[in-house]
């Protein structure tokens, strides 16, 4: 008997586990995701079939022609979500928001499905982690009671889409996506087929009713989104909603917008009553003092493309360990340990080494970008010296390993903010631009021109390591 011949239908085919992406042979790292040994056997690779042409739906036209009227963003209700959108929700939208446990989603998109819910725009939140009973309790709290919202509790993608059939809704809120399943689909809820297929089918439901869609997606240990990668790249906008769980501080990030731009973030406020937008949220990032304090400098960060004034703590004390401690909260160590070298080696403040250090936002922001280096150095040189800064200063600029003060992007924009809230000072590396009208700025070539705005009587009790030999 002749030996069977392998066709193209017998070829086995790889997935990987971890985003889905799918390929004829196997490879020990997914090219997708990175990921090692996600890259598994599921069946066999289909065959390849040739698509003939079908009739058209509709006609090509020039781009001149097409009816853009129809892609009009719509407010949320919720003016700095609005911000991040781009202006708010364009029809047929698919906006995908991840956020970890408790952040919370759930309280600003309930808001959001009151606020934008109307007699010619009904709202249809569907939740399938919760009872509608339990919804309806948030609700109350938060007062996002409406007559024009529905709501509904289901996990069963056909249900959710004969809801759609029933009350046909302008704007679908679905929490969340790995929660619904479909019958026709193997593996669990929130499994990769069960997630594409979900999404997949809300989708094509949202495009073709002219509906927006928000739906909430998990995040896993690291931070990304659950699912496949395949759920960002289907969505036309995704968002992250970030935070300290334990600090009042909500942001909300636009990782991808098909309508808007990307370096827009809201500030949001996180209490009892719900969640509220902060349109000046910089009053949470100060500590109001009638006389400064030892230790302390203010900066101005850009979250995007909104100034925002924060302030760096820092406290030295005598260490009673032989390896001192370096304790950092809201601030990167890596860059905390450079301004520390730095300190020591162009500073000539010496005596940073021997001590505990413990540094600090105010209110929870994190400062990652390198235009606070200026401002976390002298706060610890204020702090090594027990001298306080001059009142009404701020410090803007990247230092470098050589003692350079680099310049930064948009420090007009960050002088203005500072401005604004009544700040007077500001040290910023050379060639700021235009400076407000009354705002005194000192351009800073190094960290020793930064250093002589500390008082010099008591910039010299600093202790040396030349002096504690003698």
């Amino acid at each position: 008997m002749a030996a069977r011949t392998k066709t193209s239908k017998d070829r086995p085919s790889y997935r990987c586990t971890e985003c889905g992406w799918q390929t004829a042979k196997w490879l020990g790292r997914c090219p997708e995701c990175q990921a090692w040994g996600t890259v598994e056997e599921y069946g066999s690779a289909p065959a390849v079939r040739m698509t003939a042409p079908g009739r058209v739906t509709t006609s090509a036209l020039p781009i001149g022609q097409v009816d853009g009227r129809q892609a009009t963003a719509r407010s949320t209700g919720v003016p700095e979500l609005d911000r991040v959108l781009g202006g708010g929700l364009v029809p047929g939208a698919v906006v995908l928001v991840a956020g970890e446990p408790g952040v919370g989603k759930s309280t600003l998109l309930l808001d959001v499905a009151a606020k934008s819910a109307s007699d010619e725009h009904r709202t249809l939140y569907v939740t399938g982690e919760e009872s509608a009973s339990q919804v309806r309790l948030r609700a109350d709290r938060i007062h996002a009671i409406d007559d024009h919202l529905y709501l509904a509790a289901e996990t069963d993608l056909a249900a959710v889409l004969g809801h759609l059939d029933a009350v046909k809704p302008s704007l679908l809120i679905l929490d969340s996506v790995q929660t619904v399943a479909s019958p026709e689909i193997d593996g669990a809820p929130g499994g990769m087929a069960q997630v594409r297929e979900v999404a997949g089918a809300l989708i094509r439901a949202s495009k073709e009713r002219g509906m927006s869609t928000l739906l909430v997606g998990h995040v896993t240990k690291d931070g990304a989104i659950a699912g496949p990668r395949l759920l960002e790249h289907l969505v036309d906008v995704v968002l992250h909603f970030e935070g300290d769980r334990h600090a009042r501080l909500r942001l909300v990030r636009g990782v991808k917008n098909r309508y808007g731009t990307t370096d827009e973030v809201g500030c949001f406020e996180l209490h009892d009553e719900g969640i509220t937008g902060l349109a000046d949220p910089s009053g949470l990032f100060l500590t109001r003092r009638a006389e400064p304090v030892p230790g302390t400098c203010l900066t101005v960060t850009l979250e995007g493309r909104r100034p925002l004034v924060a302030e760096v703590q820092a406290l030295t004390v005598d260490s009673q360990i032989p390896s001192p401690r370096r304790t950092t909260s809201g601030l990167e160590t890596s860059r905390v340990s450079m301004m520390l070298a730095v300190l020591e080696q162009r500073g000539r403040i010496s005596a940073l080494g021997k001590r505990d250090i413990y540094s600090a936002t105010v209110g929870g922001v994190k400062l990652s970008e390198p235009a606070a280096d200026l401002a976390v150095a002298l706060a610890l040189a204020s702090a090594a010296s027990d001298t306080p800064l001059p009142k009404n200063l701020v410090a803007i600029g990247e230092v470098g390993l050589a003692g350079e003060v680099r310049r930064v992007t948009g420090v007009q924009r960050r002088l203005a903010e500072a401005h604004r809230l009544g700040f007077t000072h500001a040290l910023v590396p050379g060639d700021p631009g235009k400076v407000p009208a009354g705002m005194k700025v000192l351009e800073v070539a190094d960290i020793g021109d930064a250093l002589r705005v500390l008082p010099r009587s008591r910039r010299r009790e600093a202790p040396r390591e030349s002096e504690d030999r003698r």
